[in-house]
């Protein structure tokens, strides 16, 4: 482990968010003088983030700890264009009150993580349709186009990903990077911003923003990415057999959310909980030594500190009693998914796809087919089996071991 001098970068390193750096040594030696503003963007092309967003979030959050000025970009104006990184195909375009929508309901979560304000370290959110708005057409061939060359840009990665599979990139798209680079340096122009963090993918147009500080405005800027985060099974973060893990409640409901930290698998234990919570490292490493049943504990430990951090204290409690009343008592608790019906009652396929267990009612036949579903602990063998509850009363829906439900009668 390389041994820096600025708490920032230590930090960083000890966690094992560090994957590359522009400058290391005059990244460091910058830390230890000064407020750091640093910065991440995101575009707003859904009403949340989701888990596979967590890492670069708790970049901001650890830059923040450490005594630097976290800056939040939203890709207000990059949205309209789409970031043809690790895409197959063309982004579908979404109106102007869609994105301002999305940046309302995104900055929620952000204040879970980061504290915003005035201060020299407080938290700030920007939105990039502010100046990408305004810069005239011809005007961005003139300053920055002159910067880039098309022999570098077919070069990278989500291009030539694209042109090796014959499938289409419109001209918008291919001028993201552009876009992104121009960010890093309006930003590094109008407020002090040093650095830019993100994902391993986003390396080529932190780059870019560094050179086109460097070359507009002889400043010096760095960049820092993380490596790719994925799961022991190597599926990507973010994901689960349900879908996007979203940060947002009204997305995915906080019980979902606490669950898919506690059915994480055991090698990933210690690198989650240096990752996504603010646990001591000295408390990481005994916990992920655990063997045998024991590391269930620090399953639940993973899944309530993460669920702290993003829903709050009240919905970590509630998680957890949930599970342990769920599982351990087999009784019904209060924060599972809950699907109401009438007297006319539900088919237990549709019950299945209604509560999110399962994607169709295709899938719900057979996961049934399979022996996977039980009713208040019936296995069930028939689709169409009609499941009628009385007012007042609930009956228990189960997919598997892990995903539990409740039908409730009204």
């Amino acid at each position: 482990m390389t041994q820096y001098k600025s708490d920032l970068l230590r930090l960083l390193d000890e966690r094992g968010y560090i994957h590359q750096m522009t400058d290391a040594h005059e990244l460091d030696a910058l830390a230890t003088k000064q407020v750091v503003p640093g910065y991440v963007g995101f575009d707003a092309t859904a009403s949340s983030l989701h888990v596979g967003n967590l890492v670069s979030i708790m970049l901001l959050r650890r830059l923040q700890q450490a005594g630097h000025k976290p800056v939040v970009l939203m890709g207000g104006g990059t949205t309209r264009i789409g970031d043809p990184t690790g895409k197959d195909e063309v982004r579908k375009m979404l109106s102007d009150e869609a994105i301002e929508g999305n940046i309302a309901s995104i900055r929620t979560a952000f204040e879970r993580f980061l504290t915003f304000g005035d201060g020299p370290t407080d938290a700030v959110m920007v939105n990039n349709h502010d100046w990408l708005g305004k810069i005239g057409y011809i005007e961005m061939l003139q300053k920055v186009g002159t910067h880039f060359t098309v022999n570098r840009m077919l070069s990278f990665d989500s291009v030539k990903l694209r042109l090796e599979r014959e499938q289409p990139m419109t001209f918008l798209e291919f001028n993201y990077m552009i876009l992104q680079g121009y960010d890093f340096r309006h930003l590094s122009d109008t407020m002090g911003v040093r650095l830019q963090m993100g994902g391993s993918d986003q390396w080529g147009n932190i780059v870019n923003g560094v050179e086109l500080a460097r070359r507009m405005d002889g400043k010096e800027v760095f960049g820092l990415t993380t490596p790719l985060i994925t799961k022991a099974d190597g599926t990507k973060m973010g994901k689960s057999v349900s879908g996007a893990v979203w940060l947002n409640e009204a997305m995915l409901p906080s019980y979902d959310y606490w669950q898919f930290w506690r059915n994480c698998d055991d090698r990933d234990v210690g690198k989650f909980l240096r990752l996504f919570t603010d646990l001591p490292l000295d408390e990481i490493a005994r916990l992920e030594a655990l063997e045998g049943s024991a590391i269930n504990d620090a399953k639940v430990i993973l899944a309530n500190e993460a669920t702290r951090l993003c829903r709050g204290e009240e919905a970590a409690k509630t998680a957890e009693a949930t599970a342990a009343q769920t599982f351990a008592a087999g009784g019904l608790g209060e924060d599972l998914p809950t699907l109401e019906v009438g007297s006319e009652g539900v088919r237990l396929g549709a019950a299945c796809t209604a509560l999110g267990f399962t994607a169709s009612n295709g899938e719900a036949k057979r996961k049934i087919g399979e022996g996977a579903v039980r009713l208040d602990e019936v296995l069930m063998d028939d689709p169409g089996f009609l499941i009628t509850v009385a007012h007042g009363t609930s009956a228990k829906l189960s997919v598997g071991k892990k995903k539990h439900g409740v039908i409730k009668g009204i």
